[in-house]
């Protein structure tokens, strides 16, 4: 059994439109919902075992964040190239190349990719995972090569201003 867990980055800001695409940090409502996101996350009792995010400040900053509110060490965080902008393809070959003794991974990535992503997982899930939007599913198999689509068993799915 594994888990996996994907969560879009927080709101961005466009403030400085003299940054470039993965340069953009986290705007106050960003900054808000992430230890929030981070909060229920805990809460539900996901606890993974390796977190790894795109390099997009956005992302890496949600990552750390939300790692602060598991309790995860952040030197263990990692940053993946290939989760920037990914695509599902792109986010399946970062899974396979995972060591198996870890049961419970945490992608943290962007739209439109980890939407699709969501529908992968658990098809028809959303429309649209928002902001600082959170899927984690159990996967009835024992490694991370999930390019057939897996049997899943869905934990959470949560966003902000989703109602409780």
């Amino acid at each position: 059994m594994k888990t996996l867990t994907i969560v879009r980055h927080a709101k961005s800001s466009w403030k400085d439109m003299s940054l470039g695409d993965r340069e953009r940090p986290l705007n106050k409502r960003g900054e808000r919902d992430a230890p929030v996101m981070g909060q229920r996350i805990a809460a539900a009792e996901i606890r993974p075992s390796l977190i790894l995010s795109s390099p997009a400040v956005r992302a890496w900053t949600t990552a750390k964040i939300i790692a602060t509110q598991l309790s995860y060490p952040a030197e263990f965080l990692q940053q993946e190239a290939q989760l920037y902008l990914a695509s599902v393809n792109d986010m399946l070959d970062v899974l396979v190349a995972q060591d198996e003794g870890f049961n419970s991974l945490m992608l943290v990535a962007h739209n439109p990719g980890l939407t699709d992503f969501a529908n992968f997982l658990v098809p028809g899930l959303t429309h649209n995972l928002p902001t600082a939007g959170v899927v984690s599913v159990n996967i009835d198999q024992d490694n991370w090569s999930l390019y057939e689509r897996p049997n899943t068993e869905l934990i959470l799915h949560d966003w902000p201003k989703k109602e409780a």
